[in-house]
């Protein structure tokens, strides 16, 4: 079933919304630390950009259709430019994503699986 698919995709980008929360837990400045911490964070929470991306792509068309005020193309580009072009990446940018833009996403469309 649709829905059903739905609402486990919603699950899955809550989980990983909590993951990015844990990595915004331990604090901007350990994020940006240029330690072994500050890179594992930095992976990390990189990770969680591509998984969010990953669930938002297998989400249906009517679905992401229902729900115009989430910006799908720049969560898929945001997912390009760290998979692919990794150099240059920005870890403010990503941290910013984990600390604000995955947060309001999860909240735009928790339990919306209809």
């Amino acid at each position: 079933m649709a829905s059903d698919k739905v609402a486990r995709l919603l699950a899955d980008l809550a989980s990983t919304g909590e993951d990015a929360a844990h990595i915004v837990s331990h604090g901007q400045d350990a994020y940006l630390a240029d330690d072994a911490q500050g890179r594992l964070l930095r992976n990390a929470g990189e990770r969680i950009v591509i998984k969010v991306s990953t669930v938002v792509e297998r989400l249906p068309a009517e679905f992401t259709a229902e729900h115009p005020q989430v910006e799908w193309v720049k969560i898929q580009r945001m997912r390009n430019l760290v998979a692919h072009h990794y150099d240059k990446v920005q870890a403010d940018f990503v941290w910013a994503t984990l600390a604000h833009r995955i947060p309001g996403l999860v909240a735009d469309v928790a339990g919306r699986a209809g």
